[in-house]
């Protein structure tokens, strides 16, 4: 079990982010959540904790919007996620910590760039090739830092699913993928005890973000905390690109 008191400074609010994501104000915002923990261990260990706690939420997401599930769109991406996951199951195992450490990082500014550099466009269908190629880095993504989210919303976005239909879906799509997610993990030992004993610490956290974030969309201006967790991933990125550099040189 991790007991350095500076990884729970981080993991709290890291854990929170990712609930507040899923109780309504977007899944693409618990892409802070690894590289925020990353700050403190490893990313795949960072990575690792954090998987049980999101197989918790997506309980509470898919159970919330089960009813309102696009299944075409969930059997164009899966194929191309489970692709992913395996790609990311072997970056893991073979890559050294520099090269995760600088992976974390570019991903990090380049999620932060599409966010605020990319335009709208317009409504259009999507179809296999598509569903395939984005579902793809969703599992990638997904798999090593937790942050499918964005890759599947360049897919899903455009074709202007109506509100709920687009939620659920995305709900049903990475609990589906999170439960892929647990294989790689297991094989590469990071299911460890040590890690799950600090997952359970983290379990009450896991309820207490949902509902903050359920509140915040009430209360709170949602393009303000965006705006915040993107500036704060956006320097976590910076850091991590500078530490993977500087062993690499």
């Amino acid at each position: 079990m991790i007991t350095d008191p500076y990884f729970y400074l981080a993991a709290i609010p890291a854990v929170l982010i990712y609930g507040i994501g899923k109780g309504g104000l977007g899944g693409a915002l618990g892409v802070v959540a690894v590289p925020l923990l990353s700050l403190t261990t490893h990313p795949t260990t960072a990575a690792a904790v954090l998987l049980p706690l999101l197989c918790l939420m997506d309980v509470f997401a898919v159970a919330s919007h089960r009813r309102h599930i696009c299944w075409r769109q969930i059997r164009q991406i899966i194929p191309g996620a489970l692709v992913g996951v395996v790609l990311a199951w072997q970056l893991m195992a073979r890559a050294p910590d520099w090269l995760l450490t600088g992976f974390v990082g570019l991903a990090s500014v380049l999620f932060c760039l599409h966010h605020w550099f990319t335009p709208p466009v317009p409504a259009r269908a999507g179809g296999l090739g598509q569903g395939t190629l984005w579902g793809m880095f969703a599992g990638l993504f997904s798999t090593t830092v937790h942050a499918g989210g964005a890759p599947a919303s360049m897919y899903l976005l455009p074709q202007q699913l109506e509100k709920r239909l687009l939620i659920g879906t995305m709900a049903m799509l990475f609990g589906l993928i999170n439960l892929m997610k647990l294989v790689p993990y297991a094989l590469l030992g990071q299911l460890n005890a040590g890690n799950m004993q600090t997952s359970l610490v983290l379990v009450p956290l896991v309820p207490v973000g949902v509902w903050i974030g359920v509140w915040l969309i009430k209360t709170a201006s949602q393009q303000l905390i965006y705006r915040l967790c993107y500036d704060l991933l956006f320097l976590s990125g910076l850091h991590f690109l500078q530490r993977s550099l500087q062993v690499w040189w």
